[in-house]
Protein backbone atom coordinates (compact mmCIF):
# COMPACT_ATOMS: atom_id res chain seq x y z
CA UNK A 1 0.00 0.00 0.00
CA UNK A 2 1.37 3.13 -1.36
CA UNK A 3 1.48 5.81 2.07
CA UNK A 4 -1.07 8.28 2.00
CA UNK A 5 0.33 12.48 1.04
CA UNK A 6 1.37 13.96 4.20
CA UNK A 7 -0.41 17.17 5.36
CA UNK A 8 1.97 20.37 4.93
CA UNK A 9 2.33 20.35 9.03
CA UNK A 10 3.06 16.32 8.86
CA UNK A 11 5.42 17.21 6.31
CA UNK A 12 6.96 19.71 8.09
CA UNK A 13 7.80 17.58 10.87
CA UNK A 14 8.73 15.17 9.45
CA UNK A 15 11.43 17.40 7.63
CA UNK A 16 12.55 19.03 10.74
CA UNK A 17 12.68 15.54 12.03
CA UNK A 18 15.29 14.67 9.26
CA UNK A 19 17.90 17.25 10.01
CA UNK A 20 21.13 16.85 12.19
CA UNK A 21 21.23 19.20 14.63
CA UNK A 22 17.44 18.60 15.75
CA UNK A 23 18.13 15.94 16.97
CA UNK A 24 21.15 16.25 18.43
CA UNK A 25 19.72 19.34 20.40
CA UNK A 26 17.10 17.56 21.53
CA UNK A 27 19.35 14.39 22.67
CA UNK A 28 21.60 17.27 24.27
CA UNK A 29 19.11 18.98 25.66
CA UNK A 30 17.84 15.50 27.34
CA UNK A 31 21.28 14.52 28.79
CA UNK A 32 21.47 18.32 30.73
CA UNK A 33 18.08 17.28 32.35
CA UNK A 34 19.08 14.00 33.65
CA UNK A 35 22.06 15.48 35.57
CA UNK A 36 20.16 18.33 36.59
CA UNK A 37 17.49 16.12 37.80
CA UNK A 38 19.67 13.54 39.90
CA UNK A 39 20.01 16.43 43.02
CA UNK A 40 15.81 16.31 43.28
CA UNK A 41 15.24 12.33 42.39
CA UNK A 42 17.05 11.06 45.41
CA UNK A 43 14.77 12.67 48.43
CA UNK A 44 11.51 12.02 46.32
CA UNK A 45 12.74 8.06 46.68
CA UNK A 46 11.02 6.05 49.71
CA UNK A 47 14.08 4.42 49.99
CA UNK A 48 17.34 5.47 50.88
CA UNK A 49 19.81 4.32 48.03
CA UNK A 50 23.43 4.83 48.56
CA UNK A 51 26.59 3.30 48.11
CA UNK A 52 30.56 4.17 49.13
CA UNK A 53 32.16 5.80 46.50
CA UNK A 54 35.46 6.86 46.21
CA UNK A 55 36.43 10.58 46.65
CA UNK A 56 35.87 11.98 43.33
CA UNK A 57 34.58 8.50 41.73
CA UNK A 58 31.74 10.71 39.33
CA UNK A 59 34.07 13.04 38.36
CA UNK A 60 36.29 11.09 37.01
CA UNK A 61 34.05 9.05 35.02
CA UNK A 62 32.50 11.82 33.65
CA UNK A 63 35.87 13.16 32.69
CA UNK A 64 36.88 10.16 30.76
CA UNK A 65 33.27 10.26 28.66
CA UNK A 66 33.58 13.85 28.23
CA UNK A 67 37.21 13.26 27.05
CA UNK A 68 35.84 10.09 24.63
CA UNK A 69 33.09 11.63 23.76
CA UNK A 70 34.61 14.66 22.05
CA UNK A 71 37.07 12.70 19.96
CA UNK A 72 34.44 10.22 19.09
CA UNK A 73 31.58 12.93 18.00
CA UNK A 74 34.30 14.60 15.62
CA UNK A 75 35.36 11.24 14.29
CA UNK A 76 31.56 10.91 13.68
CA UNK A 77 31.20 13.68 11.94
CA UNK A 78 34.33 13.89 9.80
CA UNK A 79 32.95 10.09 8.98
CA UNK A 80 29.51 11.35 7.92
CA UNK A 81 30.87 14.03 5.79
CA UNK A 82 33.26 11.32 4.12
CA UNK A 83 30.13 9.28 3.26
CA UNK A 84 28.54 12.28 1.61
CA UNK A 85 31.23 13.17 -0.62
CA UNK A 86 31.94 10.22 -1.78
CA UNK A 87 28.10 9.44 -2.60
CA UNK A 88 28.47 12.98 -4.63
CA UNK A 89 31.54 11.98 -6.74
CA UNK A 90 30.57 8.74 -7.41
CA UNK A 91 26.96 8.36 -7.30
CA UNK A 92 24.93 11.22 -7.47
CA UNK A 93 24.56 14.72 -5.61
CA UNK A 94 21.01 14.59 -5.65
CA UNK A 95 21.48 11.45 -3.06
CA UNK A 96 23.28 13.37 -0.46
CA UNK A 97 20.32 14.81 0.93
CA UNK A 98 19.23 10.65 1.78
CA UNK A 99 22.46 10.28 3.16
CA UNK A 100 22.06 13.28 5.33
CA UNK A 101 18.49 11.99 6.65
CA UNK A 102 19.94 8.46 7.47
CA UNK A 103 18.34 7.79 11.42
CA UNK A 104 21.17 5.59 12.70
CA UNK A 105 24.14 8.20 11.98
CA UNK A 106 22.32 10.92 13.09
CA UNK A 107 21.29 8.80 16.26
CA UNK A 108 24.92 8.26 16.51
CA UNK A 109 25.96 11.70 16.71
CA UNK A 110 23.16 13.13 18.52
CA UNK A 111 23.99 9.94 21.20
CA UNK A 112 27.62 11.51 21.87
CA UNK A 113 27.04 14.64 21.74
CA UNK A 114 24.41 14.59 24.22
CA UNK A 115 26.32 12.39 26.25
CA UNK A 116 29.50 15.30 25.92
CA UNK A 117 26.77 17.75 27.77
CA UNK A 118 25.56 15.23 30.35
CA UNK A 119 29.18 14.89 31.59
CA UNK A 120 30.12 18.87 30.83
CA UNK A 121 27.34 19.66 33.06
CA UNK A 122 27.94 16.85 35.49
CA UNK A 123 31.32 18.20 35.75
CA UNK A 124 30.39 21.86 36.82
CA UNK A 125 27.45 20.50 39.14
CA UNK A 126 29.49 18.78 40.62
CA UNK A 127 32.50 21.31 41.52
CA UNK A 128 29.87 23.83 42.33
CA UNK A 129 28.33 21.48 44.83
CA UNK A 130 25.21 21.50 43.48
CA UNK A 131 24.44 17.48 44.58
CA UNK A 132 23.33 17.07 48.40
CA UNK A 133 22.68 13.76 50.12
CA UNK A 134 21.59 11.08 47.42
CA UNK A 135 22.10 13.16 44.75
CA UNK A 136 26.02 12.29 44.17
CA UNK A 137 24.65 8.12 43.84
CA UNK A 138 21.74 9.13 41.46
CA UNK A 139 24.19 10.95 38.92
CA UNK A 140 26.68 7.44 39.51
CA UNK A 141 23.68 5.35 38.37
CA UNK A 142 22.97 7.58 35.40
CA UNK A 143 26.66 7.94 34.03
CA UNK A 144 27.02 4.08 34.33
CA UNK A 145 23.27 3.95 32.12
CA UNK A 146 25.08 6.91 29.86
CA UNK A 147 28.20 4.59 29.40
CA UNK A 148 26.07 1.57 28.19
CA UNK A 149 24.12 3.75 25.90
CA UNK A 150 27.23 5.34 24.46
CA UNK A 151 28.92 1.35 23.64
CA UNK A 152 25.91 -0.06 22.23
CA UNK A 153 25.38 3.26 20.14
CA UNK A 154 29.31 2.70 19.21
CA UNK A 155 28.83 -0.80 18.45
CA UNK A 156 26.07 -0.03 15.72
CA UNK A 157 27.44 2.99 14.53
CA UNK A 158 31.00 0.98 13.54
CA UNK A 159 28.64 -2.03 12.07
CA UNK A 160 26.58 0.84 10.04
CA UNK A 161 29.90 2.52 8.68
CA UNK A 162 30.96 -0.60 6.84
CA UNK A 163 27.83 -0.01 4.35
CA UNK A 164 26.83 3.95 5.05
CA UNK A 165 27.68 6.19 1.83
CA UNK A 166 28.96 2.53 -0.53
CA UNK A 167 27.40 2.56 -3.92
CA UNK A 168 24.93 -0.20 -3.07
CA UNK A 169 23.68 1.31 -0.17
CA UNK A 170 22.88 4.99 -2.35
CA UNK A 171 21.49 2.83 -4.53
CA UNK A 172 19.10 1.06 -2.49
CA UNK A 173 18.05 4.66 -0.50
CA UNK A 174 17.83 6.87 -3.83
CA UNK A 175 15.40 3.08 -5.06
CA UNK A 176 13.10 3.54 -1.53
CA UNK A 177 12.58 7.07 -2.34
CA UNK A 178 11.58 6.43 -5.86
CA UNK A 179 9.50 3.76 -4.74
CA UNK A 180 7.69 5.82 -2.70
CA UNK A 181 6.94 8.44 -4.52
CA UNK A 182 5.84 6.70 -7.42
CA UNK A 183 3.96 4.60 -5.41
CA UNK A 184 1.95 7.31 -4.01
CA UNK A 185 0.82 8.72 -7.43
CA UNK A 186 0.36 5.02 -9.13
CA UNK A 187 -2.38 4.98 -6.09
CA UNK A 188 -3.65 8.87 -6.50
CA UNK A 189 -2.72 9.91 -9.47
CA UNK A 190 -4.15 13.44 -9.01
CA UNK A 191 -3.81 13.39 -5.07
CA UNK A 192 -6.89 13.81 -4.47
CA UNK A 193 -8.34 16.06 -6.91
CA UNK A 194 -9.94 16.19 -10.26
CA UNK A 195 -7.97 14.79 -13.32
CA UNK A 196 -6.92 17.59 -15.36
CA UNK A 197 -8.89 19.45 -18.62
CA UNK A 198 -8.69 21.75 -21.05
CA UNK A 199 -8.52 24.95 -19.26
CA UNK A 200 -11.21 27.55 -19.81
CA UNK A 201 -9.61 30.64 -22.03
CA UNK A 202 -11.03 33.08 -19.33
CA UNK A 203 -8.76 31.77 -16.38
CA UNK A 204 -6.56 34.12 -15.21
CA UNK A 205 -2.27 32.60 -13.48
CA UNK A 206 -0.75 32.65 -10.64
CA UNK A 207 2.77 33.05 -10.33
CA UNK A 208 5.27 32.37 -7.46
CA UNK A 209 6.17 35.41 -5.34
CA UNK A 210 10.02 33.34 -6.12
CA UNK A 211 11.58 31.59 -8.68
CA UNK A 212 12.12 27.81 -7.72
CA UNK A 213 11.12 24.29 -7.60
CA UNK A 214 7.50 22.90 -6.03
CA UNK A 215 8.63 20.43 -3.94
CA UNK A 216 4.92 20.18 -1.84
CA UNK A 217 1.63 21.04 -3.11
CA UNK A 218 -1.19 21.10 -0.38
CA UNK A 219 -4.07 19.63 -2.30
CA UNK A 220 -6.40 19.98 0.62
CA UNK A 221 -5.61 23.51 0.99
CA UNK A 222 -6.58 24.54 -2.55
CA UNK A 223 -9.42 22.34 -2.34
CA UNK A 224 -10.57 24.78 0.86
CA UNK A 225 -9.94 27.65 -1.08
CA UNK A 226 -11.83 26.92 -4.09
CA UNK A 227 -14.17 25.99 -1.88
CA UNK A 228 -14.56 29.45 0.12
CA UNK A 229 -14.08 31.32 -3.01
CA UNK A 230 -16.15 29.32 -5.39
CA UNK A 231 -13.39 28.95 -7.52
CA UNK A 232 -12.11 26.17 -9.75
CA UNK A 233 -8.42 26.05 -9.52
CA UNK A 234 -6.20 24.13 -12.07
CA UNK A 235 -2.84 23.40 -11.09
CA UNK A 236 0.12 23.78 -13.71
CA UNK A 237 3.26 23.33 -11.55
CA UNK A 238 2.80 19.99 -10.03
CA UNK A 239 6.22 18.72 -7.73
CA UNK A 240 9.50 18.96 -9.75
CA UNK A 241 8.56 21.82 -12.17
CA UNK A 242 9.86 25.03 -11.55
CA UNK A 243 7.90 27.89 -11.11
CA UNK A 244 8.18 31.00 -13.11
CA UNK A 245 7.36 34.06 -15.36
CA UNK A 246 6.44 30.58 -17.63
CA UNK A 247 4.78 28.65 -15.65
CA UNK A 248 2.39 29.71 -13.53
CA UNK A 249 1.65 28.03 -10.06
CA UNK A 250 -2.26 27.63 -11.33
CA UNK A 251 -4.99 29.06 -13.04
CA UNK A 252 -8.05 30.12 -11.40
CA UNK A 253 -11.97 30.00 -12.90
CA UNK A 254 -13.70 32.58 -11.11
CA UNK A 255 -13.29 35.79 -8.70
CA UNK A 256 -9.45 36.14 -8.25
CA UNK A 257 -8.89 38.37 -5.70
CA UNK A 258 -6.24 39.13 -3.22
CA UNK A 259 -6.68 36.69 -0.70
CA UNK A 260 -7.20 34.04 -2.89
CA UNK A 261 -3.40 34.58 -4.45
CA UNK A 262 -2.60 34.27 -0.70
CA UNK A 263 -4.09 31.04 -0.16
CA UNK A 264 -2.93 29.71 -3.59
CA UNK A 265 0.88 30.77 -3.11
CA UNK A 266 1.12 29.52 0.56
CA UNK A 267 -0.51 26.04 -0.76
CA UNK A 268 2.61 25.82 -2.91
CA UNK A 269 6.16 25.01 -1.14
CA UNK A 270 9.15 26.86 -3.36
CA UNK A 271 12.72 25.51 -2.61
CA UNK A 272 15.95 26.06 -4.47
CA UNK A 273 16.16 21.92 -4.99
CA UNK A 274 13.63 19.51 -5.67
CA UNK A 275 13.62 16.92 -3.25
CA UNK A 276 11.96 13.30 -3.05
CA UNK A 277 8.98 13.64 -1.05
CA UNK A 278 6.15 14.45 -3.53
CA UNK A 279 8.39 14.82 -6.67
CA UNK A 280 7.51 11.22 -8.93
CA UNK A 281 10.56 11.79 -11.26
CA UNK A 282 13.07 13.16 -9.36
CA UNK A 283 14.03 9.71 -7.74
CA UNK A 284 13.96 8.10 -11.32
CA UNK A 285 16.14 10.50 -12.40
CA UNK A 286 18.80 10.30 -9.36
CA UNK A 287 18.97 6.55 -10.32
CA UNK A 288 19.63 6.66 -13.51
CA UNK A 289 22.50 9.51 -13.05
CA UNK A 290 24.42 6.97 -11.31
CA UNK A 291 23.57 4.67 -13.69
CA UNK A 292 24.77 7.30 -16.29
CA UNK A 293 28.25 8.56 -14.20
CA UNK A 294 28.64 4.57 -13.78
CA UNK A 295 29.03 4.60 -18.07
CA UNK A 296 30.91 7.57 -18.25
CA UNK A 297 35.00 7.06 -20.08
CA UNK A 298 36.35 7.87 -17.06
CA UNK A 299 34.51 5.54 -14.53
CA UNK A 300 33.34 2.68 -16.86
CA UNK A 301 31.54 0.52 -14.38
CA UNK A 302 28.82 -1.44 -16.36
CA UNK A 303 28.38 -3.56 -13.58
CA UNK A 304 26.39 -0.66 -11.40
CA UNK A 305 24.91 0.37 -14.31
CA UNK A 306 23.38 -3.08 -14.61
CA UNK A 307 22.09 -2.85 -10.80
CA UNK A 308 20.79 0.69 -11.52
CA UNK A 309 18.74 -0.99 -14.27
CA UNK A 310 17.69 -3.82 -11.76
CA UNK A 311 15.99 -1.23 -9.41
CA UNK A 312 14.51 1.19 -11.62
CA UNK A 313 12.89 -2.74 -12.84
CA UNK A 314 11.47 -3.08 -9.03
CA UNK A 315 10.65 1.04 -8.48
CA UNK A 316 8.22 0.49 -11.98
CA UNK A 317 6.96 -3.03 -11.56
CA UNK A 318 5.84 -1.97 -7.44
CA UNK A 319 3.96 1.22 -8.89
CA UNK A 320 2.56 -0.91 -12.07
CA UNK A 321 0.91 -3.17 -8.99
CA UNK A 322 -0.20 -0.46 -7.03
CA UNK A 323 -4.22 -0.26 -7.37
CA UNK A 324 -5.31 3.19 -8.37
CA UNK A 325 -7.78 5.11 -5.93
CA UNK A 326 -10.13 7.09 -8.02
CA UNK A 327 -12.07 8.66 -5.31
CA UNK A 328 -11.84 12.47 -5.54
CA UNK A 329 -11.85 14.54 -2.47
CA UNK A 330 -11.63 17.90 -4.09
CA UNK A 331 -13.92 18.78 -6.78
CA UNK A 332 -12.90 22.11 -7.45
CA UNK A 333 -9.37 21.39 -8.26
CA UNK A 334 -7.76 19.72 -11.29
CA UNK A 335 -4.02 18.05 -11.09
CA UNK A 336 -2.23 17.33 -14.01
CA UNK A 337 -1.14 12.97 -13.28
CA UNK A 338 2.24 12.22 -14.22
CA UNK A 339 2.55 10.61 -17.66
CA UNK A 340 4.25 7.15 -17.83
CA UNK A 341 6.36 7.86 -20.90
CA UNK A 342 7.53 10.39 -19.35
CA UNK A 343 8.73 8.38 -16.09
CA UNK A 344 10.02 5.67 -18.70
CA UNK A 345 11.51 8.29 -20.77
CA UNK A 346 13.32 9.96 -17.56
CA UNK A 347 14.45 6.81 -16.16
CA UNK A 348 16.03 4.22 -19.21
CA UNK A 349 16.90 7.10 -22.24
CA UNK A 350 20.23 8.20 -21.10
CA UNK A 351 20.84 4.57 -20.09
CA UNK A 352 20.25 3.67 -23.39
CA UNK A 353 22.19 7.14 -24.69
CA UNK A 354 25.46 6.53 -22.61
CA UNK A 355 25.41 2.89 -22.75
CA UNK A 356 25.03 2.05 -26.16
CA UNK A 357 28.39 0.86 -26.82
CA UNK A 358 28.40 -2.01 -24.51
CA UNK A 359 26.13 -5.23 -25.05
CA UNK A 360 25.80 -5.82 -21.44
CA UNK A 361 24.09 -3.22 -20.28
CA UNK A 362 21.76 -3.21 -23.60
CA UNK A 363 21.28 -6.64 -22.77
CA UNK A 364 20.01 -6.11 -19.72
CA UNK A 365 18.12 -3.28 -20.54
CA UNK A 366 16.10 -5.19 -23.00
CA UNK A 367 14.91 -7.99 -20.78
CA UNK A 368 14.51 -4.94 -18.28
CA UNK A 369 11.69 -2.99 -20.49
CA UNK A 370 10.45 -6.67 -21.92
CA UNK A 371 9.73 -7.56 -18.47
CA UNK A 372 7.84 -4.84 -17.20
CA UNK A 373 5.96 -4.26 -20.76
CA UNK A 374 4.92 -8.29 -19.53
CA UNK A 375 3.48 -7.39 -16.16
CA UNK A 376 1.67 -4.32 -17.16
CA UNK A 377 0.16 -5.46 -20.70
CA UNK A 378 -1.85 -2.45 -20.70
CA UNK A 379 1.13 -0.03 -20.99
CA UNK A 380 3.30 -2.27 -22.69
CA UNK A 381 3.49 -0.13 -25.77
CA UNK A 382 5.00 2.52 -23.83
CA UNK A 383 8.23 0.24 -22.76
CA UNK A 384 8.33 -1.41 -26.06
CA UNK A 385 8.84 2.24 -28.00
CA UNK A 386 11.79 2.99 -25.42
CA UNK A 387 12.96 -0.41 -25.98
CA UNK A 388 12.90 -0.08 -29.88
CA UNK A 389 14.58 3.27 -29.24
CA UNK A 390 17.29 1.49 -27.39
CA UNK A 391 18.07 -0.70 -29.76
CA UNK A 392 18.36 1.75 -32.67
CA UNK A 393 21.23 3.57 -30.55
CA UNK A 394 22.92 0.39 -29.91
CA UNK A 395 22.85 -0.59 -33.83
CA UNK A 396 24.85 2.24 -34.78
CA UNK A 397 27.47 2.19 -31.90
CA UNK A 398 28.23 -1.66 -31.13
CA UNK A 399 30.12 -3.73 -33.75
CA UNK A 400 28.62 -6.23 -35.63
CA UNK A 401 29.07 -9.17 -33.39
CA UNK A 402 27.48 -7.63 -30.43
CA UNK A 403 24.54 -6.06 -32.45
CA UNK A 404 23.45 -9.95 -33.50
CA UNK A 405 23.78 -11.41 -30.03
CA UNK A 406 21.88 -8.09 -28.70
CA UNK A 407 19.35 -8.15 -31.67
CA UNK A 408 18.76 -12.42 -30.47
CA UNK A 409 18.52 -11.46 -27.23
CA UNK A 410 15.85 -8.37 -27.73
CA UNK A 411 13.95 -10.99 -29.73
CA UNK A 412 13.60 -13.90 -27.05
CA UNK A 413 12.98 -11.24 -24.70
CA UNK A 414 9.89 -9.92 -26.43
CA UNK A 415 8.99 -12.73 -28.32
CA UNK A 416 8.43 -14.07 -24.13
CA UNK A 417 6.16 -11.05 -24.10
CA UNK A 418 4.17 -11.48 -27.16
CA UNK A 419 3.76 -15.68 -26.24
CA UNK A 420 2.10 -14.28 -22.41
CA UNK A 421 -0.32 -11.58 -23.41
CA UNK A 422 -1.76 -14.88 -26.17
CA UNK A 423 -1.60 -17.27 -23.10
CA UNK A 424 -3.18 -14.24 -20.74
CA UNK A 425 -5.86 -13.84 -23.82
CA UNK A 426 -6.78 -18.04 -24.38
CA UNK A 427 -6.91 -18.35 -20.24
Amino acid sequence: MAPIARSPLASFFLRLGRQVWVRAAVFTVVGIVVVLAARFVGPLLPFSFSFGLADDAVGSLLQIIATAMLTVSTFSVTAMVTAFSSATTTATPRSTQLLIADPTSQNAVSTFVGAFAFSLVGIVALETGYYQGQGRTILFVATLVIIVIVIVTLLRWISHLSTFGRMADVIDRVEKAATESLEVYAERPTLGARAAVEIPARARAVYAADVGYVTHVDVAGLGRIAERFSVDIHVRATPGRIADARVPLAKVVGKLDDDVIAGIRRAFRIEHHRTYEQDPRFGVIALTEIGSRALSPSTNDPGTAIEVVAALQRVFARALRTEADDDVAHEHVFVPAPRLADLVDDAFRPLARDGAGLVEVQVRLQKCLAALAASAPRNARVFRDAAREALQRSRRELPRGDRRMLEGSARSAWRDVAAGSVDDRRS
